[in-house]
């Protein structure tokens, strides 16, 4: 049967958890209209990407009041949604964090696994493992951001019984904010994307979705950029441009 996703491209202000759920309840609620079984929303998007030392109060606990908040927006839909969060670590150094709700229930999560080593101060990598999210029409598995630089996560999710794998994601943007060239930050991650993530379907003959920031937060910008890419490696259904919106595509999967 087909299955219809929502790939949300989203200005997540760093450290404005309240507005960013608000953000969040009302994309949901439209997506609902569309008829939409999955909604991914980018890395970090409950949060804000943000460094963690600057932004203590907006390190999350998995069974914190904000993390409850976020699945009570599922409790009247049957769609299973994917958010991100920086995650509180008591053990050290905090997570990269998507976490999977439906019908008001946490399902599971999926910590980042590569870490680029300029933030390998800030950040943990997860452990190995990779999560497979059930779901009625396609199993599922999560990478995040940096995660396009390894194929062996894909592999992994593909190896393990995903049909479609959601790549979340908030690549920012190097350069000075007041002369910045959105054009060049867009088709950058476009050609990482269609460059990495096309080959990643073909290999392990899976789907592959994007959902990326999009915008200008306090000290820090995002290309945005929603993809969907087949089996095949072709390119099933892009954004246009960088600006925030939902993406929202129909896979024909049996």
């Amino acid at each position: 049967m087909p299955l219809t996703i929502g790939l949300a491209q989203m200005r997540c202000e760093k450290g404005a958890i309240a507005a960013n759920l608000a953000a969040i309840q009302r994309t949901l609620q439209a997506s609902a209209d569309q008829g939409v079984d999955i909604l991914c929303f980018p890395e970090a998007s409950i949060t804000g990407y943000n460094d963690p030392t600057h932004y203590p109060d907006a390190l999350l606990a998995l069974d914190g009041l904000e993390v409850v908040r976020f699945v009570a927006l599922t409790n009247e839909t049957s769609i299973t949604v994917l958010a991100g969060l920086l995650e509180a670590n008591p053990a050290g150094k905090p997570y990269i964090t998507q976490i999977v709700a439906r019908a008001g229930k946490l399902l599971g999560f999926y910590r980042k696994r590569t870490i680029p080593a300029d933030e390998a101060h800030l950040f943990a990598p997860g452990p190995t493992a990779a999560p497979i999210f059930p779901h009625p029409t396609a199993p599922f598995g999560i990478s995040i951001c940096a995660d396009i630089e390894s194929a062996a996560v894909f592999a992994e999710s593909a190896r393990h019984g995903a049909r479609l794998i959601f790549e979340a994601a908030a690549p920012g943007l190097y350069g000075a904010q007041e002369t910045r060239d959105w054009r060049a930050g867009y088709e950058w991650w476009r050609g990482e994307c269609f460059t990495k993530l096309a080959r990643y379907a073909r290999e392990n003959n899976v789907h592959i979705a994007v959902a990326t920031q999009a915008g200008r937060t306090s000290d820090e910008d995002f290309p945005g950029g929603g993809y969907v890419f087949a089996p095949d490696g072709t390119c099933l259904a892009e954004t246009p441009d960088w600006s925030e919106g939902i993406l929202y595509t129909t896979l024909p999967l049996s």
